[in-house]
């Protein structure tokens, strides 16, 4: 791969034209300074503030949403980024414009990279999945649908619907969604396989990255970039920004929840981590800056002091080991044959999966947490299972039950989908199908919660 490719400013709107788009007289930014500005100011972008990171329908201001998680995931992609693009400036990899332009992308990407999940998190992705496998014992559906059609339904991802979210839904004049650049949107592609070519065993092949529905646009960004079918470097770059945040701030939102105490936090971490040096520098960290703070904090405050500062160290010493393995590894992430993870293959592992495994045994499985994710699946599958009702045949027969759902579907989606069926790639079922998913994905969690309530319980 070639940097030069990587930071194409195509867009997919001119693909077929000579030109890349307009530019407004006196614009001082980049490309992919624009691709940031449309991502900020995007209406699902503000929907975040209202999707949950790990507490659903959380009404604490200091828990963190999904919104809250994308800034600190973008922020911490930028300062990898920069870090990387020290030493490949330094190794004249790239000059500096090309720096500018990749944290500028890495700092984008981190923006976007939950955009497409549905309300109530991770747990909403694996509701929509196993709304699918229900119906397979019942109507079934996906019947009639060839395999990796329908396997885009059994996989269903948030990664894949971010993709779909701003290549085609979020419409303004025209259906080629927020157009971000082809830079941007190939490193916005976390995971490359397709529902044909999933493979458990292969990290970037691990979950689906693109529906079939994007699979035309998909194979043009990468012929534009030159990835081939690899991942873009720097999304192993956001990747490990995201997994640096989430695995260390879940704890300090546990402990602001009262779900973690500090001496709960040390012991656990210690029982999994043992003696790794980097845990416990992290630990001497945090409490040399509490003890030597000019405020003398006591109890709860002192325990949340330490909290924050231990978030704080982790995620800077997990940053900077996963910028020593891009560094390790760079040739062969250039040439598409590096398919690990930074974070896992670095000296912060322990301490990452460490965190991982507090989390696991500690925060998500809380009982406030599993009583609203167990809500929020029962409100997916009721909602699924009326608007299914309303797109199954369309147009849906007149002051029908099915019209009436048919008619309470976002105008944008219904718009798009009008667009996808007048020349098809794919059975009119498929795109019915879409149409219910990109709804649900597109609910907010109190949004999905009051219309379930209106709808269901009256």
């Amino acid at each position: 791969m070639e940097w030069e490719k990587l930071l194409s400013t195509k867009r997919p709107k001119y693909l077929q034209k000579e030109q890349e788009g307009s530019k407004v007289s006196g614009d001082k930014r980049t490309p992919f300074d624009q691709d940031f500005d449309r991502i900020i100011f995007s209406t699902p972008f503000r929907r975040l503030q209202d999707k949950t990171q790990v507490f659903p329908l959380e009404p604490n201001d200091s828990v963190r949403t999904r919104l809250t998680h994308s800034l600190e995931v973008s922020h911490a992609a930028r300062g990898l980024a920069k870090d990387v693009c020290s030493w490949m400036l330094e190794k004249q990899h790239i000059d500096t414009g090309q720096a500018k332009d990749i944290e500028t992308i890495a700092a984008a990407c981190g923006l976007v990279h939950d955009l497409g999940n549905p309300p109530f998190g991770h747990s909403g992705e694996v509701a929509i999945r196993d709304w699918f496998a229900r119906q397979s014992t019942g109507e079934n559906v996906l019947k009639g649908l060839d395999n990796s059609l329908a396997d885009d339904f059994h996989n269903f991802e948030g990664n894949a619907q971010t993709l779909r979210l701003v290549a085609k839904l979020q419409i303004l004049a025209d259906y080629h969604g927020l157009n971000l650049t082809c830079g941007t949107m190939s490193a916005a592609c976390k995971y490359v396989a397709s529902s044909e070519n999933m493979d458990k065993k292969v990290h970037d092949l691990s979950k689906l990255g693109y529906f079939n529905s994007e699979k035309s646009l998909v194979e043009q960004i990468r012929t534009i970039t030159g990835t081939r079918n690899s991942r873009n470097p720097i999304t192993f770059l956001v990747e490990a920004a995201d997994d640096a945040v989430y695995n260390t701030v879940d704890i300090e939102d546990g402990f602001k929840k009262r779900i973690l105490d500090w001496a709960l936090i040390k012991d656990e971490l210690k029982k999994e981590a043992g003696n790794d040096q980097l845990l416990k520098d992290v630990f001497k960290w945090a409490e040399e800056r509490v003890d030597k703070a000019d405020v003398s904090f006591q109890g709860h405050a002192r325990e949340g002091a330490l909290v924050q500062y231990f978030r704080v160290r982790a995620i800077g010493q997990i940053i900077t080991s996963a910028a020593k393995v891009f560094q390790d590894n760079y040739a062969a992430i250039m040439a598409g044959k590096y398919h690990g993870e930074l974070v896992e293959d670095s000296k912060a592992k322990v301490l990452l999966n460490a965190c991982k495994t507090l989390n696991r045994s500690r925060v998500y499985c809380s009982e406030e947490t599993l009583k609203l994710e167990l809500m929020g699946r029962k409100i997916i599958w009721d909602l699924m299972d009326l608007f299914w009702e309303g797109v199954r045949e369309i147009p849906p027969r007149e002051n029908s039950f099915a019209e009436k759902a048919y008619n309470l579907l976002s105008d944008n989606y219904i718009s798009v989908f009008k667009q996808a069926i007048e020349n098809p790639a794919m059975p009119e079922k498929y795109y019915q199908i879409q149409l219910v998913t990109d709804y649900i994905c597109g609910m907010t969690d109190t949004f999905a919660v009051e219309l379930h309530r209106r709808l269901v319980n009256g």
